[in-house]
């Protein structure tokens, strides 16, 4: 929680915005959002394989979700609360991809990594790593897998 509420400290002070938009979840609450995702892909017409398969890459499965640890959560500009393409593009956004590491963070999910990581790009999904590791990850523009496959 501390290097938490630094880094929001410090983009407040920097005029900006930031909003958690989620944090902790509950395995069921996980479920939920998994079991909503395919729900709508099947109203579109999709098949159950297809959209569970999509849902795979936006939502992690339950149980597997960094969300489960509370090391995870999802910042976002106060004046753009959406989780899509556009948040990429908000000062608060572009503010902790730049200075998340000074604080243990990293972006858990960088844009061009999807075949690592298994989860499309999110600008606002950041995970807790502690300061040296998180400012490897940053500076080498690594995954958190990459830098793990350097401990073997």
């Amino acid at each position: 929680m501390e290097p938490l509420n630094e880094m929001l400290d410090a983009m407040e002070e920097e005029g900006l915005r930031p909003v958690i938009c989620s944090a902790y979840r509950t395995i069921e609450y996980q479920t939920e959002l998994f079991e909503n995702y395919i729900d709508k892909r099947l109203a579109e017409g999709w098949t159950y394989e297809d959209a569970f398969y999509k849902a795979r890459t936006r939502i992690a499965i339950p149980g597997a979700s960094e969300h489960h640890t509370g090391l995870a959560l999802d910042i976002v500009s106060k004046t753009h609360q959406q989780l899509d393409d556009a948040q990429a593009d908000t000062k608060e956004a572009i503010w902790l991809a730049e200075h998340c590491a000074e604080y243990g963070f990293i972006l858990r999910y960088p844009e061009g990594k999807e075949d690592i990581t298994g989860i499309e790009y999110e600008s606002w999904h950041f995970r807790y790593v502690g300061e040296e590791a998180a400012t490897y990850i940053m500076e080498n523009e690594i995954t958190l897998e990459e830098y793990l496959a350097l401990a073997e």
